[in-house]
């Protein structure tokens, strides 16, 4: 019994973002048969530094042991305190850590959900930093399919170069949905520019930023404002342009690299609401 629910506990903590470095200790506590206990789980993204609090508990009537939720704190770029929130396991669709830490950010995440009387739908979340419950924790706004919410829309206002090819565009929407601050080319034929985007569900567009991490008004560049406009320092010729490949790459990984520098930018200009 407990092999088996070992397995699928090591599996679960995997596919939730914690990788396989605390299995041992998971299984060295396992066998103790405690009631509850934790796990403590370290990882970096950019420059931020992550401390994850894995919440354990073993239900007698079953004799199982359940991953009930983990706490997440790190300290946000322009905050000088740490800001910690806890995230809720379930059988399913559960919010990952990459996702956690994007939402803490501000951003938002699109999930797959299933409502109380189990059926499916499809949701954008993101925290409500004006809104918290009696736990501490900001409460998630969620914007529904039927909010109208355009994504694919949105992206194809804008002369984005991975548009032009399916598989950097499928790229692309999936790391926009995981909440990511994605690198993305705009080019005018002659020039190519790389920016920064974000899904914007609530207002129903996508927040642009120059290679700054300035605000672009969106409007601008759908109205065709040449590139020559921006910086030339922020201007990379055809030839300097990423291939295909490398593009791909740059979304899986969700732009960590933008994470540090640039997410650093981009947070000062949020709603202060982010620090306590």
């Amino acid at each position: 019994m407990i092999d088996k629910n070992y397995e699928y506990l090591k599996d679960q903590l995997k596919y939730t973002g914690f990788g396989e470095g605390l299995n041992n200790e998971l299984k060295e506590k396992m066998l103790k048969q405690d009631h509850y206990f934790n796990i403590r789980h370290q990882s970096k993204i950019g420059e931020n530094n992550l401390v994850s609090i894995l919440y354990f508990k073993k239900v007698d009537a079953s004799e199982m042991v359940y991953f009930n939720r983990y706490q997440l704190t790190f300290k946000p770029e322009q905050s000088m305190e740490m800001m910690g929130q806890t995230f809720y396991i379930n059988k399913e669709n559960n919010i990952m850590l990459k996702e956690a830490y994007n939402l803490m950010n501000g951003r938002a995440v699109n999930k797959d959900l299933t409502n109380k009387e189990g059926e499916k739908y499809n949701a954008w979340l993101q925290k409500d930093f004006k809104d918290m419950d009696n736990d501490g924790n900001y409460k998630i706004k969620q914007f529904h399919q039927n909010y109208g919410y355009n994504l694919n829309g949105e992206l194809a206002k804008l002369p984005i170069k991975e548009l032009s090819n399916n598989q950097d565009k499928l790229s692309l929407i999936q790391s926009l949905q995981k909440g990511n601050l994605q690198s993305v080319t705009l080019t005018d034929g002659n020039k190519d520019q790389k920016i920064f985007i974000e899904a914007n569900p609530q207002f129903k567009t996508i927040n642009v930023y120059d290679g700054n991490l300035k605000k672009i008004e969106k409007e601008t560049l759908t109205r065709g404002q040449s590139l020559e406009t921006i910086p030339a320092k922020n201007v990379i010729s055809q030839n300097q342009s990423s291939t295909s490949k490398s593009n791909q790459q740059s979304m899986r990984a969700g732009d960590d690299e933008s994470f540090g520098s640039n997410a650093k930018a981009i947070q000062k200009t949020r709603k202060k609401g982010l620090s306590h």
